[in-house]
């Protein structure tokens, strides 16, 4: 109605305001929210601050399976069914600040405050779409793309709001494990994203919307052909075989 003013939902507001047993919590770049195995009997709303969900293999292979932004949650996980264990480490990327949560009270706030509840679940669902296109991309993009699009994730394009085109410190050793592909593929990526004017960076990497191109339009501007000739061509079986004869 005309002059009622919104008031825009605001969760760790909201969190901190209710009874809801929660305490906040500072991890410093690098420490982490929780381990591995652990057990998963609380889960973490992100006010401020990077976090990144690290997984290690039996073998001790290690690998970056998603990125956390402020206002995420972590450890979500701990809502399914019985506590368990935590299958994957949360680690903060930069200083992060946040509320833990109990997670038996964390239930019951979900099934009695409906406006809290509907926020939850759509961070529930788009978690899931991100890692349905995680899956997608993995399957069915080169790794030079795959390179481009974590990238724009780590600078928030596409997210509400202005992009952070300045993104946190990382490694190309730690952006190989995200895409999965080598090092050195990755620095000659860069290079070429560099020479390009899609990124700038002297110690920390600046992301331009320009970046855009190489996700959205599947070209680059150098490139007359609908697919770009990359330093990661992908064949088919068929090209393969026909390859192999000529060979």
């Amino acid at each position: 109605m005309p002059g009622n003013k919104q008031v825009k939902f605001n969760p760790a507001q909201y969190m901190s305001a209710s009874a809801l047993t929660h305490k906040t919590v500072r991890v410093l770049a690098g420490h982490v929210f929780y381990s591995q195995g652990d057990d998963a009997n609380a889960l973490f709303y992100l006010e401020s601050g990077r976090a990144k969900l690290i997984v290690v293999s039996k073998r001790g292979k290690e690998a970056t399976v998603s990125l956390m932004v402020a206002h995420d949650f972590i450890g979500e996980e701990s809502l399914a069914g019985a506590a368990g264990v935590h299958a994957a480490t949360a680690m903060a990327i930069t200083p992060c600040v946040a509320l833990r949560l109990d997670r038996d009270e964390m239930v019951q706030l979900l099934h009695r405050e409906h406006e809290f509840s509907d926020m939850f679940l759509k961070f529930v669902l788009a978690r899931a779409i991100r890692t349905q296109e995680d899956l997608v991309d993995q399957l069915f993009n080169n790794s030079e793309k795959r390179l481009a699009r974590t990238l724009l994730l780590m600078a928030q394009f596409g997210d509400s709001g202005v992009p952070q085109t300045l993104i946190p410190p990382v490694t190309q050793e730690a952006l190989a494990e995200m895409i999965g592909t080598t090092r050195s593929r990755v620095s000659k990526f860069m290079n070429r994203f560099r020479k390009m004017g899609y990124i700038t960076y002297n110690g920390r990497i600046h992301v331009h919307k320009s970046l855009l191109n190489v996700v959205l339009h599947d070209k680059l501007p150098d490139q007359n052909a609908k697919r770009p000739v990359t330093l990661d061509p992908e064949r088919t079986p068929a090209e393969k075989k026909r390859r192999a004869k000529i060979i």
